[in-house]
């Protein structure tokens, strides 16, 4: 149990070094998100770094969609027994003032994507409902998160074209999650294998909103039934407005989707404002980053969040998400870029999440492999 620097403070919570966690699940994880886009389509950024002590690993992405084009940068490494070093490869990230600032960056390299960014919150943090869910006997996730949404500025360089990204110009949300959800490599199914012929169902969206002066969130996880795992809908007033967090009432969603596919081509939400009245968000598309396409998210074989890579790592990637055919390999968690028209008349622009496996009636899939009509 080495001593790092983190076991200098007086913030330990059990009688291990830092460099150990609670429990010893291999699936403990603790991880950044970062999403970036301007108040348009041009383009749309979707970055993170994890660390996974129970496997000895940390890794950092960045996924890029432009133009046609989805661009990847990924790297990994040993991650040792100091888990205050947020640098992998190219990648690090700089707590500048908790709970309100971070620079985030990927050095230039012979890769297509290289950016030196600073993220500023405009709301304060918001804590999420925790999630927990057992299957078959099984925690298969618990897991805490907080969510701020916030303006960007700094460089960003992609494919050679260099974009200067302004505070003005530039919105986008960061989480921060840790706890227990699959990770690493592959494991036997074991008695999940039933899933597959008695039926298995999920359903998650997460859909945090930046309007001028506060940040609507909408996130629902539902099981085979539509029966609701976890609801949350919020408004978080900006720190101009005091940083107040008010609750809205039962989040509602229908979405329409692309023919073929489970990808989103329309989005309504519905929930009641604080005062209850109520409320709906139409959600038009703009532009999707396929995370399955070599970021970790969803596992392939050479590449999941905490797979072992050797001491470091580091790969460039790029997909033709112009081609149908290639889409349809990046299935299905959808990170999509859209215009939010608020029924009040305010509009705005950001990333509506949407991730369906298995069986979802509610909306058609009525078995693994269904897909929209």
């Amino acid at each position: 149990m080495p001593i790092s620097p983190m076991d200098d403070t007086l913030s330990h919570q059990t009688t291990e070094t830092f460099d150990h966690v609670f429990t010893s699940d291999r699936n403990f994880y603790d991880r950044h998100y970062f999403n970036l886009h301007p108040k348009g389509s041009e383009f749309f950024l979707v970055a993170g770094m994890g660390q996974y002590p129970n496997l000895g690993t940390t890794d950092a992405f960045v996924c890029v969609s432009i133009a046609e084009t989805q661009y990847v940068v990924r790297a990994s490494r040993e991650l040792g027994s100091d888990r205050m070093n947020t640098k992998v490869g190219p990648f690090g990230v700089e707590i500048i003032e908790s709970l309100k600032k971070m620079r985030v960056w990927c050095d230039d390299s012979e890769h297509d994507v290289c950016f030196d960014l600073v993220f500023e919150g405009s709301s304060p943090v918001a804590e999420e409902p925790r999630t927990v869910i057992r299957r078959h006997g099984a925690i298969e996730m618990d897991t805490s998160r907080y969510t701020q949404a916030g303006t960007w500025s700094g460089q960003l360089t992609i494919a050679g074209k260099s974009i200067e990204i302004s505070n003005q110009n530039h919105l986008g949300v960061r989480d921060h999650s840790w706890g227990v959800r699959q990770i690493g490599e592959p494991v036997a199914p074991g008695i999940k294998i039933k899933d597959y012929t008695e039926g298995y169902g999920f359903f998650h969206t997460w859909v945090p909103m930046q309007f001028d002066d506060y940040l609507l969130k909408f996130f629902v996880e539902e099981n085979m039934q539509g029966e609701r795992l976890v609801e949350e809908s919020v408004r978080v007033n900006s720190f101009e407005r005091g940083g107040t967090i008010e609750q809205m009432g039962r989040p509602e969603h229908k979405f329409t989707f692309k023919s073929g596919t489970r990808e989103l081509s329309e989005a309504v939400l519905a929930f009641t404002d604080p005062e209850g009245r109520a409320l709906s968000v139409q959600a038009t598309p703009l532009r999707t980053v396929y995370l399955a396409g070599g970021t970790g998210y969803i596992a392939s074989a050479d590449w999941a969040h905490g797979m072992y890579q050797g001491s470091l790592k580091i790969e460039g990637l790029s997909f033709d998400v112009g081609d149908p055919a290639v889409r349809a390999e990046l299935a299905p968690l959808y990170e999509t870029l859209c215009k939010f028209e608020l029924s009040t008349g305010e509009v705005t622009y950001g990333m509506l999440e949407n991730l369906i496996i298995g069986l979802c009636p509610n909306y058609g899939f009525d078995s693994w492999e269904a897909v929209e009509p």
